[in-house]
């Protein structure tokens, strides 16, 4: 049975504020000798799970998920990160995890608006972050809270916390080399942009070195952000301007099937005049027509080891700075094919 009692509990019956209280149960010494005490006796009394003789962590009993919205645009599922949102709850229910879920509101400069509640009331002992957060955030949130924090598909290099991301420079290098392989030498390039999170900025990267392994001087980029209309839009401008282009490998699926619609509009056809890859094989991937070549990533799995990461973390906060890679496959459908002549 999961242990209802949550931090703050223990902070109420102490009589001291909740970061004080997760300062004294994690031996912090800044914490006075007495209030060390008091807070452990509150511990104690309320059933709070204390570390173990011979460990210097304590175990979690409550976690949180936080993932970020674009303040004044309208809540929808995410196709990709209600994935990663299953694969944590699942992984919290096998270890008899309480699980607490939570957007946070940024704006458009990816700086959070408010705190949710279970933030700014200190309701978690451990927290996962997923998605892009600028760096400045994820500091913030670290100095905030004072608890174990890892972060699913989400970059800070210079900050101390544990990650789980994606081998997306693998990922693209299939998704080409794919193309290439077809019988493809002018690939363009869309869903990159300089803005673009680090991970898109792999998947770029992997677009350029394979081209450059297989001897093919040309590349064709038309930046554009991740959704269907700027696939739709870049699509379009690519095409009209680099007939030529045969193939294009879009940074994610929903920017891939914008240019499928795009290509379309411009009379040409899936896969005979221009074959389509893309990038995370959400469900959308195989409903559209024709079924669309991807990359497969294991969302899943990602929120799975992202749980697994915070455990150990928790259990062993001085061990060294850990980010695990996760591997992709190709899914190849009906979206890619060997090139035909057309008149240009």
């Amino acid at each position: 049975m999961v242990n209802s009692v949550t931090l703050q509990d223990v902070a109420r019956l102490a009589g001291v504020s909740i970061g004080t209280a997760s300062q004294a149960l994690n031996n912090r010494p800044s914490v006075a000798q007495d209030t060390r005490a008091r807070v452990l006796d509150a511990a104690k009394t309320l059933g709070y799970p204390l570390k173990e003789n011979g460990s210097s962590g304590r175990p979690l009993s409550v976690i949180g998920l936080l993932t970020k919205h674009d303040y004044g645009f309208p809540f929808e599922v995410n196709a990709f990160y209600s994935y990663v949102q299953a694969g944590v709850e699942s992984e919290c229910r096998r270890q008899n995890l309480s699980l607490m879920f939570s957007n946070i509101e940024v704006d458009l400069d990816n700086r959070p608006i408010m705190w949710p509640s279970m933030i700014s009331e200190q309701r978690v002992d451990g927290l996962i972050l997923a998605g892009t957060f600028i760096e400045n955030t994820i500091g913030l949130l670290g100095q905030r809270l004072d608890i174990p924090i890892v972060l699913v598909d989400s970059y800070a290099p210079n900050l101390h916390f544990d990650s789980i991301v994606i081998e997306n420079i693998a990922g693209a290098r299939m998704a080409v080399d794919h193309l290439v392989q077809q019988g493809h030498t002018h690939i363009g390039l869309i869903g990159w942009a300089r803005q673009s999170p680090p991970s898109i900025k792999e998947r770029q990267i992997g677009y350029h070195r394979t081209l450059e392994e297989h001897g093919i001087t040309t590349h064709y980029v038309e930046e554009s952000g991740l959704n269907r209309e700027d696939g739709y839009r870049a699509a379009k401008q690519l095409l009209q301007r680099a007939p030529e282009v045969t193939a294009i490998f879009a940074c994610n699926d929903l920017t891939a099937i914008g240019v499928i619609h795009a290509a379309r509009d411009l009379g040409l056809k899936i896969p005979d005049d221009l074959s389509v890859v893309g990038f995370d094989n959400i469900d959308m991937a195989k409903e559209v027509t024709p079924p669309l070549t991807t990359i497969h990533v294991y969302k899943t799995w990602l929120g799975i080891f992202g749980v697994r990461q915070l455990i150990a973390r928790a259990l062993n906060p001085e061990q060294p700075k850990t980010t695990t890679t996760v591997m992709t496959d190709l899914v190849v459908r009906e979206s890619t094919a060997r090139p035909r002549k057309r008149s240009l």
